[in-house]
């Protein structure tokens, strides 16, 4: 169909939605695929955010006021599980679908990424997040963290890492700790040893403390794969106070238990 349309011209399809699909969402989502293709080697600042003074942007963006944006969203949604598994046909659809958008619609396109979460479309995922990063939009650790797990669960555990590299590693006195915490994860199941050591002393290097053992214990698993067994023995050493003091935890609410059983078998002899 958007074939099709090419073949008519934006001129013409244009003319049609004026006259008669004002309100019609497909056409208007089948004709800004048109304009997005013909302005495809534009950054969207110049193909889709002109000063909207002209003529064309006021009918484009008062048609596109006519549908709700629950319906937009939907819509997005549906047709990229449509799509065939291209990155010009997603980034395509995705030009086409803010260019009715007077603003870049971070919010819808953060419903849109929860969507396709729960429909498990990691790859799908992984293309809207990086389409997005190409606009200089949604650069945030919130979004680096999505992309890091869509990663991770589309297989791409190299990738992963270059893109740690790139955006994340440089800043480690700043990286949330669940953050470090999942590529340390990404690191022991993909047995990427090396580099997961190196992300951990990364972290001390900054005084960074983890703040729970299964991260020590990685760690120490990592160092015994790789046979350097005193280094593994330091390091349970210094972090010997995480897994005494869960022991403690433990220990305390098995005796609070026990105590509540005992005071009701108490009460039943009386």
């Amino acid at each position: 169909m958007i074939g099709h349309l090419r073949r008519i011209g934006v001129g013409r399809v244009q003319t049609l939605l004026n006259s008669s699909y004002k309100t019609t969402m497909e056409v208007q989502i089948l004709t800004s695929k048109t304009h997005s293709a013909a302005n495809a080697a534009l950054p969207l600042s110049q193909a889709v955010y002109h000063d909207g003074k002209s003529e064309q942007n006021l009918r484009r963006n008062q048609i596109g006021d006519n549908v709700s944006k629950k319906d937009k969203i939907k819509f997005l949604i549906t047709t990229l599980l449509d799509l065939n598994d291209s990155k010009d046909a997603v980034y395509g659809a995705l030009d086409a679908w803010v260019a009715w958008e007077q603003k870049f619609p971070i919010a819808s396109i953060k419903q849109v990424l929860i969507a396709l979460e729960k429909e498990q479309q990691w790859h799908r995922i992984v293309q809207v997040i990086k389409w997005m990063l190409s606009k200089g939009q949604g650069t945030t650790m919130a979004t680096y963290a999505q992309l890091i797990r869509a990663l991770d669960m589309d297989h791409r555990a190299k990738e992963a890492h270059e893109f740690w590299l790139k955006k994340i590693g440089r800043d480690l006195h700043s990286v949330p700790w669940k953050l470090c915490n999942s590529m340390i994860t990404i690191y022991y199941r993909n047995n990427m040893l090396e580099n997961l050591i190196k992300l951990f002393k990364g972290l001390e290097a900054f005084d960074r403390k983890p703040p729970e053992k299964s991260i020590v214990q990685k760690v120490a698993d990592a160092y015994e794969m790789l046979g350097l067994l005193e280094e593994k023995g330091r390091l349970l050493e210094k972090y010997n106070h995480l897994f005494i003091e869960t022991g403690k935890g433990w220990n305390k609410n098995f005796r609070v238990v026990s105590s509540k059983k005992n005071n009701k078998s108490d009460e039943r002899k009386i």
